[in-house]
């Protein structure tokens, strides 16, 4: 497979880190900008609006440009966003760094999914894709222990220098070892749009935000679900959230190399049944250690491995508008992270953190309605005559 997919999971894996690794530091940055904590919270909450609402936009408006260029010049603007976080004097101006990152990043990120799946042969397109997976989901899950141990040894702003630098030298590698990529001819807009009506892609893209919000109802708030179901220490909460990580990013990889060998359809369905079940069960292993930490680490698996071979059903069941089709994908998978997050949060407020598993064990059960619903939906069929006008 092309070396140069695994340069694009690590850019992926550098733009990925800005959204969730200030997570970890929001009581040192409200002290230092003199904020609340939920103020502080909003920066992770425009972040991820952006970040959701805007790719599957700039995809569209970006069409045309030769994607080499685009990617050099998305990453200078993502350096600049985080280069104003770092000396920002005040609040204000953090948030607009945080806007400006989002908005380059969001491009970013679905550049290197669209990019991948042309950079090989057609039979290792779910590979590509589960490798760019990897690169997402590791700095998703991995961001906040690493934003953390930044944080609070160096302050809040470490994380961000860190990720400028790493942004440098990946402006540095695209522009010396990446070709040109010349863009796709542009399907018109309103045959992209037509595909959204489409009940197999609707309701694709519906299983996506279902199964990512009941994952996030409970990783959403682990750290308070390790601490009251397992009175784990910070240590043992530490040690578990890196198991997690190195096994979700495993699982971008396995889930493509899955579908790849037994097809998107089963890959899909048998992860999303198992994902239900391991929802059900995972309240049962909080009074052992070792049994946790497996089951863990299968669900770190099952969390990040369905990605990629929804990824190559979306280009399956829409191939000529394959690259929306991914942008709102990964739209809908973010959005999952913000619902699920507000989902998570009231079943606290109104249950116990305990029911959250069971909440979450629910929304990925409804996934696997939406998934079956679209695989007996009718295929997207779009006219070459319409793509020659």
């Amino acid at each position: 497979m092309n070396k140069r997919i695994y340069f694009l999971m690590i850019i992926a894996f550098v733009v990925g880190m800005v959204e969730l690794i200030i997570s970890g530091i929001l009581d040192l940055i409200a002290a230092d900008l003199d904020v609340s904590l939920s103020q502080a919270g909003y920066l992770i909450t425009i972040f991820a609006l952006i970040f959701a609402l805007l790719s599957p936009v700039l995809l569209i408006l970006t069409a045309n440009i030769e994607r080499k260029r685009l990617m050099l010049i998305c990453l200078w603007i993502f350096l600049f966003g985080n280069i104003i976080t770092i000396f920002s004097p005040t609040y204000a101006i953090v948030f607009v760094g945080r806007i400006i990152s989002a908005t380059s990043g969001a491009l970013l990120t679905i550049l290197c999914l669209v990019m991948a799946p042309n950079m090989v042969e057609p039979q290792y397109r779910g590979r590509a894709i589960g490798v760019i997976s990897m690169g997402v989901s590791g700095a998703l899950v991995l961001g906040i222990p690493i934003g953390l141990v930044l944080g609070n040894s160096f302050g809040w702003r470490a994380p961000f220098v860190m990720i400028a630098v790493l942004t440098f030298f990946s402006i540095i590698g695209v522009y010396l070892w990446m070709s040109r990529i010349e863009p796709e001819s542009q399907v018109p807009l309103h045959i992209q749009l037509a595909s959204l009506k489409s009940r197999k892609v609707l309701f694709a893209l519906l299983t996506t935000f279902l199964y990512m919000a009941g994952h996030t109802v409970l990783y959403g708030y682990f750290k308070p679900f390790l601490q009251e179901t397992m009175g784990l220490d910070g240590t043992w909460i530490s040690i578990i959230y890196f198991i997690f990580g190195i096994s979700a990013v495993s699982g971008g990889g396995i889930g493509g190399a899955l579908a790849d060998l037994f097809g998107s359809k089963k890959t899909i369905v048998i992860s999303l049944i198992l994902f239900t079940g391991l929802f059900l069960i995972i309240p049962h292993t909080t009074g052992l250690i070792p049994l946790f930490i497996v089951a863990s680490i299968v669900w770190g698996i099952l969390s990040w491995g369905v990605s990629p071979a929804m990824q190559s059903y979306l280009i399956e069941s829409s191939p000529k508008t394959a690259s929306i089709q991914q942008s709102l994908n990964n739209s809908a998978l973010h959005l999952g992270v913000a619902t699920g997050s507000f989902v998570g949060g009231m079943v606290i407020e109104h249950a116990s953190i305990n029911e959250n598993p069971y909440a979450g064990s629910i929304l990925i059960l409804l996934s696997v309605l939406t998934i079956i619903v679209s695989f007996r939906a009718r295929q997207t069929v779009v006219p070459d005559t319409e793509m020659e006008g």
